[in-house]
């Protein structure tokens, strides 16, 4: 897997005996941009997250973020970490946050290496993780020729015959992505694409990508790398053999809420509940990005949802005369 390195070590250091005004749980674009509002506003800001980046670090091509045309999803990353740098926000990386309670009007964030950091307003950034089959052989092969990530693991499969499971955006991007590498790529889509025009007609005029729809795959089969694939034809109801070296899976994300599902209301795919000023059930703690229940998930729209947050988290502090 390719990975990005970051500068992202401001000058002064995150002080977890800080009481936060403001703090910021996730990397990517919402928890960012949501960090240089709230620093601009004059509130004491900071970030805890795993990694910096998000979801947006393992995308190849963003060519619809304004002002910004054709460049990488890591190259806006860094583009992001160097504004965020101007300002000297700290950040704290490698850690996971376990849970989020509110006492006496102020948050506890506990974190996995057993520290407690306390604000007096959270936003909650943490995105989401890519959705699973949940087949036969996917854990047993898991990164033995399964992946998740197209932009991370496409070099490896070069000229390689891979499969791409999904019918939306990211199906038909990761298909593109791997198309550059591997000698031949197959969608495989249960149902009929959902995919945007453009991407699709993208997709169809590539003559290294094929495509199946109204089939499914119902098991991955291999010993100690992806050999091949039973699939299903969804109209005939028949099952056949499917000769494959790799599986790139691209079905959706799952929210990341588990830390805090006994804390806020979540919706039926357990996204976060907030209301137009991204607030959820608990005052004074925002949600943005893609763990929150709206459907576009979108880099530019989970950036504006974080300078909404700390706009709102700053106008309750005000009220609250803080």
């Amino acid at each position: 897997m390719f990975e990005f390195n970051f500068d992202t070590q401001p000058k002064n250091t995150f002080d977890t005996n800080e009481v936060y005004d403001f703090l910021v749980i996730g990397g990517g674009p919402a928890g960012l941009n949501a960090s240089l509002y709230a620093y601009r506003l004059g509130m004491k800001t900071g970030i805890v997250t795993y990694d910096i980046g998000g979801q947006l670090k393992n995308t190849n091509d963003v060519d619809n973020y304004m002002g910004l045309p054709n460049d990488s999803g890591g190259g806006l990353t860094q583009k992001f970490i160097n504004h965020i740098q101007q300002f000297q926000i700290p950040i704290l990386e490698d850690v996971y946050v376990t849970k989020v309670e509110k006492l006496d009007e102020l948050f506890h964030v506990y974190l996995d290496n057993s520290h407690i950091v306390k604000a007096k307003t959270v936003l909650l950034a943490t995105g989401s993780v890519p959705k699973k089959l949940g087949i036969p052989g996917e854990q047993m092969l898991n990164a033995k020729g399964i992946s998740y990530c197209a932009i991370c693991d496409a070099p490896f499969f070069k000229d390689k015959h891979v499969v791409v499971a999904g019918g939306g955006n990211s199906a038909v991007e990761s298909a593109l992505d791997l198309a550059k590498w591997a000698k031949k790529v197959t969608v495989i889509q249960r149902s009929n694409f959902r995919a945007d025009k453009i991407l699709l007609e993208q997709m169809y005029a590539n003559d290294k990508i094929e495509y199946m729809i109204q089939t499914k795959i119902i098991e991955i089969h291999g010993k100690t790398q992806v050999e091949g694939l039973t699939i299903l034809d969804n109209k005939t109801n028949q099952t056949s053999y499917f000769k494959a070296d790799g599986l790139f899976v691209a079905i959706g994300m799952l929210p990341n809420t588990a830390y805090v599902n006994d804390l806020v209301e979540l919706n039926v795919y357990n996204e976060v509940l907030v209301n137009h000023q991204q607030e959820t059930s608990v005052k004074g703690l925002y949600a943005a990005g893609d763990m929150v229940d709206q459907p576009h998930k979108q880099i530019i729209i989970a950036a504006a949802e974080g300078a909404k947050a700390a706009l709102n988290a700053n106008q309750y502090l005000k009220y609250k005369g803080e």
